[in-house]
């Protein structure tokens, strides 16, 4: 062997080390035998103590990799970019995460753009804002205006309660009711104290179960994209193999109708993005 071509070997076997192996992030995981899930606290129907569709998906992806699953519960961030971080790429400086992946992320081009060390995929959920009303008190309702003098819960710091508030110059204003969460709304609704809530579509058929006193309305806000938002996947963006793995897997429980499935076991119309 010349000199040169030896020169060359040791080159190309140094590169060969330097970089890893292209189902590194994958085999790894698969000899722990458990795929590390981190979940948001308290998001009902999707995760909670009792249990949730993000959970229950979190499970079904692993079973198809044929993995095990451990939950990594956590607090929202100040903002998403938080949650990525702390949850996907770097960990927590307390020392707690990050998973091997992250549930509920929204499906966002500026997300994307801004966190270039995570892969976001995957979507399998479009949530709406959505009005629910008792019939009983409210047995119609095509516009804002129905909710004059009426009492409507919405959830503190939300979207919803945002468009709620603002709605024409405060129309409405003094017929809204502060929750700490929609869940809490929710319940106080149910008991007859509200006679609408305002809050994400799943949040609503989470909590009435298709119960026909409660119907869903669409109502049109000015500041409302109407076609809601996507949630999906998130992995360290060395992760893809993974990535794929997971990609592959939730298409597959999209087909077999094992998806529909497990959102129907929590009462939430599964809705493809």
């Amino acid at each position: 062997m010349t000199f040169l071509s030896s020169l060359r070997a040791m080159l190309l076997l140094a590169l060969a080390l330097a970089l890893p192996a292209a189902h590194a992030d994958l085999d790894k995981i698969k000899q722990s035998g458990v795929l590390k899930v981190a979940v948001y606290n308290d998001m009902q129907p999707f995760s909670s103590k009792e249990g949730g569709i993000d959970i229950d998906l979190a499970k079904a992806l692993a079973g198809k990799l044929g993995l095990g699953v451990a939950l990594l519960p956590f607090e929202a961030g100040e903002n998403l970019n938080d949650d990525l971080r702390n949850m996907v790429w770097k960990g927590h400086y307390l020392g707690y995460g990050p998973a091997d992946v992250l549930m509920h992320v929204p499906v966002d081009k500026g997300l994307m753009a801004e966190n270039k060390r995570v892969t976001i995929f995957a979507p399998y959920y479009r949530d709406r804002v959505r009005l629910v009303r008792d019939v009983r008190k409210i047995p119609s309702c095509e516009s804002v205006d129905c909710l004059m003098g009426k009492k409507v819960g919405v959830e503190k710091v939300s979207l919803a309660a945002m468009l709620l508030l603002g709605e024409q110059d405060g129309k409405v204003r003094d017929s809204v009711k502060i929750y700490d969460t929609a869940a809490a709304a929710m319940e106080a609704f149910k008991a007859g104290e509200l006679d609408a809530v305002l809050a994400n579509q799943s949040e609503i058929e989470g909590a009435v179960r298709g119960d026909a006193n409660y119907p869903l309305s669409e109502l049109s806000f000015q500041r409302l994209p109407r076609q809601g938002w996507i949630v999906g996947l998130a992995v360290k963006k060395d992760n893809e193999e993974l990535a794929k793995a997971l990609q592959a897997a939730a298409n597959d429980l999209e087909a077999t109708g094992e998806m529909a499935k497990i959102f129907a076991k929590h009462g939430v119309t599964p809705t493809k993005p």
